[in-house]
């Protein structure tokens, strides 16, 4: 073995250096400790000029791609890449382990004289560079469009030479007798980060996609089936831009016959990606009656296809070609499906189904059919926002009110009715059951037998809703006042082992017996017209499917339909409320939408479509500036939080006690229309659901050039918080994604109640609380020269009462308040102390300079720094001064701020 060992090194001289960089990519771990060791043999061969070696080198950089090795090597291969003596293959290799560390380390990879001539590099000779360098150029132009923007004419230059080329003018670049089709693909992919080109460059893009559609419409050159993936990668590529440019009514007219061809294909791929792309061009005005031409064949692919993603594509296509023309249609079908459909999808249907009867209903017995219809083939998965937003419907439309009465009536006949069922029936009935008791079929009696015969069949929140029920009647029909008695004045209604159940029979008992027939008109009146709002359902399915999916697509047709209300949808109701829908039960509406997750909102797809899509997922940094401005937000409720070229943020607030509700508003400042508008508040770990509550409106996924469109959140603070949420907003501005983040000014200081306090009773609390866990000092240096009424308004903004005349030192100043949380209610006394005699000293020396003295002692850390910047904000260059706080009990249940560790 060493014999054969020495034969080999000496026709392999440099086989060790291929087992060592092997060895390093294979099983050295990115974060080992050897790295730093290894990075000084990467950078010779790196030096070396020898192809082998800068190859290996490149390689293993790409493989480990660790931050050590960035910050090692970023500096160093764009200029490898961009170097006019560097060998093709080295090249490739540089771009890919460029891109890599892009991927990784973004922000070590500096951007410089070599993002302008490495998009020069789509000129190149080799192939193999031109593909390496466009998968570089789009991640790079994804991020900084504008620095790229000249790819665009390259990019199209080259994807022409490529289109008209025979197959065996690139015969090295052709599979399967299509020339080039990955490097198509990645040129197709890289004009879709940007919006149509000038004229000049749109004609030549054109022919170049006119010619990729008519070669998908030729005789295949070959029955294997890499030759047709390697054609239809580019045609789907090709179709993809042609959606995203959406301005060539020809192109999309031609994309969309072209997909509708491969709906029936055998394969199950085509068919789905078929009916994938033809949901995007549903929501085109251009193409959308052309989608519509394909909704038989899309409806027997729901009965007859196999594979339940197809089926699952096909009802999002019928569900974005649905308009009225066609809406009962598509409406039946998906309903017939229901019934067969697998479990998985079910829900998704229900919503769909739902959403289109409510926008389409031009015949409001036709939506009731539809719904009862939907609770009665599904009703395990009819949510509690369907049957909520259908109540919503017929209580605030006058002329359905009579019909659901009648055919909820008829539903509750069936032997067997569904649960949701008994909840619309109960509902209904107790409203608007009068309108039919003419009727001796549908007598009041006979009503509440009806409802009563299932009320033993129910759970705990459909009883109690039936209860409600039943003193409505009594109300609607004095006649069955006494059988109602009878039935609460049972054991089993009095001593039911459900709290919620036993107290609404005692109240409601009461309640008849003791009230006037005026009272019990008055206090069990007909429920009021809800208030317009989105809908929940709608709500719901953006929730369910992600933002900037089909569920979306309604949202972007040109006017096909206005809501059948007549203006916005209602809120989805709170996941806490009661069981009746009303939205007299919360003050601020905090039951208008589901609470805000915390941390960054789950992506919608798998993997796949976290690699290959163009919109950021994360988080950006925070905006340039937005610090300073969420500074000023923090004694005050009312202004601009954020303003660049594009967007501009404002808001306004309101907080009472622990509750707040505020509106962004977001204005487009531009021409052009946002596309994909999605504003997310996104919460650390900080902030979880048992600290700060936050409840947000949807808003529409476009804003019109010069429009300005509104988003509530409304806001609960259960526990003390020491960070803000940030404010993500991501859109598409000209075919270019945008991403602003601000921190969004919900601040301790915004639940703090203003506390009147005379002297003695402020020094009594303070010097009560003395231990150190009930009290903070800071000293700090004042950055502005200190004003009277400046200071003043800054203590009483950020939400404590100013007390005059009750220091000894009239130039203190001194504050009282409440923290409100839903736990607890803390009190906390501040008293700043200004020091106008105080010494500057140079920064290096303020371990010995006290210009300001701060004393704050609160619940809450964040509470403490909100002050103590407020406050520096309002002293001099030569002040000192203390302020002080105490967490005193004045009004509060707990004493929580005794607990507290010291500040």
């Amino acid at each position: 073995v060493h014999k054969l060992n020495l034969q080999k090194r000496k026709r392999y001289p440099r086989c060790p250096r291929n087992f060592g960089y092997l060895f390093i990519s294979v099983l050295v771990n990115s974060n080992s400790e050897l790295i730093r060791l290894i990075n000084n043999a990467v950078k010779n061969d790196l030096a070396s000029r020898n192809p082998t070696f800068m190859g290996l080198a490149l390689h293993c950089i790409a493989n480990v791609g660790s931050r050590e090795m960035a910050e090692a090597f970023a500096g160093e291969i764009p200029k490898i890449l961009v170097a006019g003596d560097t060998m093709d293959s080295v090249k490739q290799s540089a771009a890919l382990c460029l891109l890599r560390l892009y991927r990784t380390s973004p922000d070590l990879v500096p951007m410089g004289d070599w993002t302008s001539r490495v998009v020069h590099l789509l000129n190149d000779q080799h192939l193999g560079v031109v593909t390496a360098a466009t998968s570089l150029i789009t991640t790079l132009a994804q991020k900084n469009p504008e620095e790229f923007k000249t790819s665009v004419s390259l990019a199209v230059s080259r994807l022409s030479r490529i289109v008209t080329s025979a197959s065996t003018d690139l015969q090295d670049y052709t599979y399967y007798f299509v020339p080039a089709p990955w490097l198509s693909v990645k040129l197709l992919r890289l004009l879709q980060c940007y919006p149509p080109p000038d004229p000049a460059v749109r004609g030549r893009l054109t022919e170049c996609l006119e010619t990729i559609l008519n070669k998908a419409q030729e005789p295949p050159k070959s029955k294997k089936v890499q030759h047709s993936n390697a054609k239809n990668a580019a045609l789907f590529e090709a179709i993809s831009l042609v959606i995203h440019h959406d301005s060539e009514p020809n192109l999309l007219v031609r994309a969309c016959n072209q997909l509708g061809q491969f709906l029936q294909h055998r394969e199950t791929n085509l068919r789905y990606l078929a009916l994938e792309s033809m949901c995007t061009l549903a929501s085109s005005e251009f193409s959308h009656e052309a989608v519509k031409t394909h909704i038989e064949t899309v409806t027997n692919a729901l009965k007859t296809e196999r594979d339940v993603s197809v089926r699952q594509r096909a009802v999002d296509l019928l569900y974005a070609m649905c308009d009225r023309s066609n809406a009962q249609q598509i409406v039946a079908e998906m309903l017939s499906y229901l019934e067969t459909a697998d479990y998985s999808i079910r829900e998704e249907i229900v919503l769909k189904v739902a959403v289109l009867a409510e926008k389409y209903a031009v015949d409001y017995t036709w939506y009731v059919d539809t719904i009862l219809g939907l609770i009665r083939v599904a009703g395990d998965f009819v949510s509690e926002e369907v049957w909520y937003r259908v109540i919503q419907i017929v209580v605030n439309r006058d002329d359905a009110q009579g019909y659901a009465a009648k055919t909820v009536f008829e539903a509750l006949q069936a032997p067997a009715c569904h649960e949701n069922l008994v909840k619309v029936g109960g509902y209904v009935l107790g409203e608007f059951g009068n309108l039919i008791a003419g009727d001796p079929r549908s007598s009041p009696l006979i009503q509440f037998n009806l409802l009563h015969s299932k009320f033993h069949l129910c759970s705990v929140p459909t009883r109690a809703l039936l209860l409600s029920t039943y003193i409505k009647f009594v109300n609607l029909f004095p006649e069955v006042k006494g059988t109602i008695q009878d039935v609460l004045r049972s054991d089993s209604q009095l001593r039911n082992a459900d709290v919620e159940l036993q107290q609404r029979a005692v109240e409601y008992l009461r309640l008849s017996t003791v009230a006037s027939t005026d009272i019990l008109a008055t206090v069990l009146e007909e429920m009021p017209p809800f208030p317009e709002r989105e809908s929940s359902i709608l709500a719901k399915l953006k929730r369910k499917k992600g933002p900037s999916t089909v569920t979306d697509l309604e949202e972007a047709k040109r006017d096909r339909g206005a809501d059948v209300n007549g203006g916005p949808e209602p809120a989805p109701a709170s996941a806490s409320a009661a069981s009746t829908p009303s939205p007299s039960a919360d003050l601020l509406g905090l039951g208008a939408a589901p609470p805000v997750p915390a941390g960054p909102p789950p992506s919608s797809g798998g993997l796949l479509v976290d690699v290959f899509s163009d919109s950021p997922s994360a988080v950006a940094p925070l905006a340039p500036g937005s610090e300073d401005n969420f500074a000023r937000f923090v004694c005050k409720n009312n202004g601009v939080l954020f303003e660049n070229q594009l967007l501009q943020i404002g808001l306004k607030s309101e907080f009472r006690q622990n509750l707040g509700r505020m509106f962004i508003f977001y204005g487009n400042k531009t021409s052009t229309q946002f596309l994909s508008f999605t504003p997310t508040l996104v919460c650390s770990d900080g902030l979880q659901a048992n600290i700060l509550v936050l409840r947000t409106q949807p808003v529409g996924p476009t804003v019109d050039g010069g429009a300005q469109v509104q988003q509530a959140v409304n806001i609960e603070c259960l526990s003390d918080f020491a960070e803000a949420p940030v404010l993500s907003v991501q859109f598409r501005y000209g075919g270019t994604f945008q991403n602003v983040s601000v921190k969004l000014p919900i601040t301790l200081n915004k639940f703090f109640q203003p506390t009147e306090m005379a002297s003695q009773d402020f020094f009594q609390r303070w010097k009560q609380l003395s231990s150190p866990q009930q009290e903070v000092q800071s000293i700090f240096r004042a950055k502005h020269p200190m004003d009277t009424e400046v200071t003043k308004a800054k203590i009483i903004g950020f939400g404590s009462a100013l007390l005059e005349d009750v220091d000894p030192n009239p130039a203190n100043f001194v504050g009282a308040g409440i923290i409100h949380t839903k736990t607890s209610q803390i009190g906390c006394l501040l008293r700043l102390e200004p020091n106008l005699q105080a010494q500057v000293k140079p920064l290096e020396e303020t371990a010995k300079y006290t210009p300001v003295v701060v004393l704050c002692c609160c619940f809450g850390l964040g509470f403490f720094g909100l002050f103590r910047a407020t406050a520096a904000a309002s002293g001099g260059p030569q002040a000192r001064g203390r302020i002080g706080a105490t967490a005193a009990g004045l009004h509060h249940s707990h004493n929580h701020a005794r607990s507290e560790p010291r500040l």
